[in-house]
């Protein structure tokens, strides 16, 4: 979907930057620096947050620390510069799902929020004739949004492990096969959606095939060696769809969409939990409630994009085949034989939009802290009938996206805070999402100022009775210009006026 830009901006977009720092400025952004640095001499080597994970919750998340007097901010992505998160990846669709109405990360400053951008951009008629945000329009959006609040980030910089040193965090990295270690009070991982664990293909897919013979839709897809084969999908999401499309627009020959399902989901949940008591308060419901919401979510799933849906089946030689499981995958001489419940078909590819297996133990980042969080099936026991092994294998995170350290001596992992899939059971299944951002950002922005600020407990005091800021501008003689103003003067006796001192 091509939008032009108008041809006579009433602004451009640096002069839209202008008017949204000016805005800032009258809210009192940023507020003063507050964290005083550490006593130890590599003070200034200690970021007060490393934020892994340069999208679109990485930025916001800084912008808001950032706001709330933090100085020390590291953002780390091991993207190429403007590739982060998914938007010019694997994310193929042409808009977002969420409702244009329901982007959050502006914090109420009108010029920050993508419909003024956009209006900036393509006019005050595009928008309203915009059903939904074209994708790498959200991105481009995104790219301005972090040069309005100065976010550096450090990219092609992979994190390969976050463990305590003393009563910090080293986060150790790899940048270019070079190997270092940074330091910080605190770590926030933004890692997104497979940040729980990783991209699954099927083990009995896997088994069966050589890599070059199938792709994950969450993953690099060379969709040109397509052209002329018979590819199967498997899955009935918005990226089973997508893929489908970008196969079919590349040339494959036909493209089959299978999936378990008798018929797609109609209606999307996540919208009907999208309200601000439930997205601003969602921990605080009992476990009970969010274990059972979050296996309703796993059941009930949510549908296609609608114009992903009405795209693909509009395409010649694409074909829908609800309850259609995929039990046996084999290859044979002349092709990838799949079997089903209503017979065998024959593809050439398989493109596997199966989601992510939940196993902190796959990330890399998670190397030395996965096996110390409290998980969800160790901390809490489901009613008869609605155990689920995935579920179970979530971390169980405190109210502020803060890991919770099974043993009390590793309390180091506190000051860690996964703001990624790690918090579907605990905060809910749209939290991090961009409709999530207005309500989320703020909770675990509030985490990690009240962990650094009870790190500094012990120094409140002495710094208090320190403190000294020359409010009034009194001189230093002032209390003996003082005294001698409030001298009561001789009176005389006859006449009871003041006398007329010697020397007048």
């Amino acid at each position: 979907m091509m939008i032009a830009p108008i041809d006579t901006p009433r602004m451009t977009l640096d002069g839209l930057k202008q008017e949204a720092l000016a805005d800032l400025a009258l809210l009192g952004y940023p507020n003063a620096p507050w964290l005083n640095d550490l006593p130890r001499p590599d003070a200034a080597d200690v970021a007060d947050v490393i934020i892994v994970g340069g999208g679109q919750s990485g930025i916001t998340i800084a912008a808001a620390l950032k706001w709330d007097g933090l100085r020390h901010i590291r953002v780390l992505d091991s993207c190429a510069p403007g590739a982060e998160g998914p938007w010019l990846t694997f994310a193929r669709m042409e808009e977002l799902r969420t409702p244009k109405t329901q982007v959050g990360n502006e914090f109420n400053v009108v010029n920050l929020s993508v419909r003024r951008w956009f209006e900036t951009r393509y006019g005050h008629q595009a928008w309203a004739d915009l059903s939904r945000i074209p994708r790498t329009d959200w991105k481009a959006y995104l790219d301005w949004y972090a040069d309005v609040f100065e976010i550096a980030i450090t990219n092609h910089c992979e994190v390969l492990n976050v463990a305590p040193q003393g009563d910090l965090i080293a986060v150790t990295t790899r940048m270019g096969g070079r190997i270092e270690t940074s330091l910080a009070r605190t770590v926030v991982l933004a890692t997104g959606y497979d940040g729980a664990g990783v991209w699954r293909v099927p083990p009995f897919i896997s088994a069966a095939l050589s890599p070059d013979r199938f792709d994950h839709t969450n993953g690099p897809v060379d969709f040109d060696a397509l052209k002329g084969l018979r590819v199967g999908v498997l899955g009935h999401g918005a990226s089973a769809f997508d893929n489908a499309i970008k196969a079919l627009e590349a040339g494959a020959a036909a493209v089959d969409l299978c999936f378990r399902r008798a018929r797609l989901p109609r209606t999307n949940p996540h919208r009907a939990v999208e309200t601000p008591g439930m997205m601003t308060h969602y921990p605080d419901l009992s476990e009970n409630i969010r274990w059972d919401i979050a296996r309703f979510f796993r059941s009930a799933d949510q549908p296609p994009p609608v114009r992903s849906f009405e795209t693909a089946m509009s395409l010649e030689n694409f074909r829908l085949r609800p309850a259609t499981p995929w039990l046996e995958v084999s290859q044979q001489a002349d092709a990838i034989h799949v079997t089903t419940s209503d017979g065998v078909l024959e593809f050439d590819h398989l493109l596997l939009a199966t989601g992510m297996d939940v196993d902190l133990a796959v990330r890399p980042e998670l190397r030395t802290i996965h096996d110390k969080v409290a998980l969800w099936g160790e901390r809490y026991t489901p009613q008869d009938g609605s155990e689920d092994a995935r579920l179970a294998r979530f971390p169980y995170l405190d109210g502020f996206y803060g890991f919770i350290p099974k043993d009390p001596g590793d309390a180091w992992v506190s000051r860690v805070f996964a703001f990624n899939s790690s918090s579907f059971v605990s905060h809910g299944p749209h939290s991090t999402s961009i409709s999530g951002h207005k309500h989320a950002v703020p909770r675990l922005v509030r985490g990690v100022l009240r962990r650094l600020l009870l790190d500094r407990e012990a120094v409140i005091l002495p710094e208090l009775k320190a403190y000294i800021s020359a409010d009034l501008p009194i001189p230093d003689d002032f209390e003996m210009v003082l005294a001698e103003a409030n001298r009561q003067p001789e009176r005389s006796p006859e006449t009871g006026k003041p006398a007329m001192r010697s020397g007048a």
